[in-house]
């Protein structure tokens, strides 16, 4: 440890000693809470877990910001030294390729959203959003004030590139390190150096494979699918390529069998361990369930014709659908699925709602496949949380752990603990949002808003007499890592 880093180090270890006092003597008590908080027993526990994290340890976290705020907010701080020593599994992110391949790398997302026509930015995407110095210095050690002008933009790169020289193909590995994230389940057309296992998990993207014959109508509908159409066509080509073939076949039957189950078989072999739909982006989640036969006629009357009629070509896309999620239930593929009002002014937020997709976790043929509803169905959030019931649905934090500050996202985090514990998965979409709010400034405030969130939730449940310590422990690794664990067959 070099004397910068040991000064820092030091100084983060007596300010966790000191707050975590402050704590101890000025928490707020709750009146028969099933935990000693208003005895001098739950005092000196709170003061002793202060001194153990003061002390030079392997915590998941290794940061003290992160530490110290959740020391000093309103969590109690035995459930925040859980929660803070936990390494979790990311279930969902966007991460750059490390150098020398980081330059021009846009593997990290089929639709990459930084094209498009304005829109009104959440707080937490924007240059001056407060979280971003705690990340600057955290990371990079950069004490920049947001937002950055000319001169500070220089100087966070100057920083964020002496990091990318130290570590080169580990740089990615590095960034994990220091978000206390052990596994990263990466979203990305392509894998590369630096994104491999044990640390990375490939997540491949399935959307340009129910979109087989001509796109034309589809793209002149929103400037957004203008651009995202062509996107998707490329996607499928180099998935022909992989297969050594030119062209489309002339029958369903031939598609399914020579494209769409060999892509996904290869994926697999690969180590894809899900199967990503930004289907939300593209049009909604109203599945129909159309018989084979009906399929088979539409894709006879329109391959290789030009202009499909709407209602036509969304009947094929819905059977198609159904085949994929059979197919990666048959290989043990986990289904992902984008669930949250998403980028873009001409984004359909009503069209994302996730109880549309009720009669496809509904239908017996897909219970051996399992999905993932991303970033928790914002702004439909119990309804997210009530399709936890079905016993093949799961939901994660990304996206919401960075754009929700964690007194809020605590609120629907909590009923969800209340009822479905064990289906709430850990996640940060870390993304190369812009220079400002790269993958690894997102990925470290997701992290931390996850990790608070967390222990909000779980202090109520426990001060409220709903829980105990022990299952708030329990669940707290169940939620960073245990149900992931299980979910994708990590261990």
């Amino acid at each position: 440890m070099s004397n910068s880093k040991l000064a820092l180090f030091c100084f983060g270890a007596a300010w966790m000693f000191i707050l975590g006092v402050v704590y101890a003597q000025n928490a707020p008590h709750s009146a028969g809470g099933p935990d000693s908080v208003n005895s001098a027993k739950g005092a000196d526990a709170r003061r002793q877990t202060a001194k153990e994290l003061a002390k030079p340890w392997g915590g998941a976290l290794g940061t003290a910001p992160v530490l110290r705020e959740l020391l000093g907010s309103s969590i109690d701080p035995q459930i925040a030294r859980v929660i803070a020593s936990i390494k979790a599994i990311d279930n969902h992110a966007h991460p750059v390729l490390p150098p020398p391949h980081d330059r021009g790398d846009r593997g990290f997302d089929a639709l990459p959203v930084d094209n498009m026509e304005p829109q009104t930015d959440p707080v937490a995407w924007r240059a001056d959003n407060p979280q971003l110095p705690l990340a600057w210095k955290a990371l990079w050690g950069f004490a920049g004030k947001a937002p950055l002008d000319a001169q500070g933009m220089s100087q966070l790169e100057a920083a964020r590139s002496r990091v990318k020289a130290q570590q080169g193909v580990h740089y990615d590995e590095w960034v994990l390190d220091h978000s206390g994230i052990e596994t990263m389940l990466a979203n990305r057309v392509v894998t590369g150096p630096g994104i491999t296992p044990p640390r990375f998990r490939w997540v491949a993207y399935e959307d340009a494979l129910l979109f087989p014959l001509d796109n034309t109508a589809l793209a002149a509908t929103t400037p957004d699918k203008k651009l995202f159409f062509p996107l998707e066509e490329r996607i499928r080509a180099r998935y022909l390529q992989d297969l050594g073939l030119g062209a489309i076949p002339s029958t369903l039957d031939e598609y399914i069998a020579n494209i769409v189950v060999p892509t996904l078989r290869k994926q697999h072999a690969k180590g894809a361990v899900a199967a990503k739909f930004e289907i939300a982006y593209l049009r909604g989640f109203g599945f129909s369930d159309p018989s084979r036969e009906d399929a088979q006629r539409i894709y006879r009357k329109y391959v290789g014709q030009g202009t499909v009629a709407a209602a036509d070509y969304q009947t094929l896309q819905d059977f198609l659908f159904r085949v994929i999620a059979a197919e990666c239930g048959r290989l043990g593929m986990v289904v992902h699925l984008h669930c949250m009002s998403g980028g873009g002014s001409y984004f359909g937020i009503a069209g994302a709602n996730p109880l549309l997709l009720e009669p496809i976790f509904n239908d017996p043929r897909l219970r051996g496949t399992k999905f993932v509803l991303l970033h928790g169905g914002w702004p439909f959030v119990r309804e997210a949380g009530a399709l936890l019931q079905k016993p093949n649905v799961y939901l994660d934090l990304s996206q919401q752990s960075l754009t929700f500050p964690p007194h809020t996202l605590a609120g629907w985090l909590r009923e969800w603990l209340e009822t479905f514990p064990d289906k709430v998965l850990y996640g940060t979409d870390g993304y190369p949002f812009s220079a400002e709010l790269g993958w690894e400034e997102s990925t470290w405030i997701a992290n931390h808003n996850a990790r608070e969130a967390l222990g909000l939730a779980l202090t109520g449940m426990l001060r409220d007499g709903e829980i105990s310590l022990d299952r708030a422990r329990d669940i707290a690794e169940s939620v960073l890592r245990r149900s992931a664990e299980q979910l994708y067959a990590m261990r």
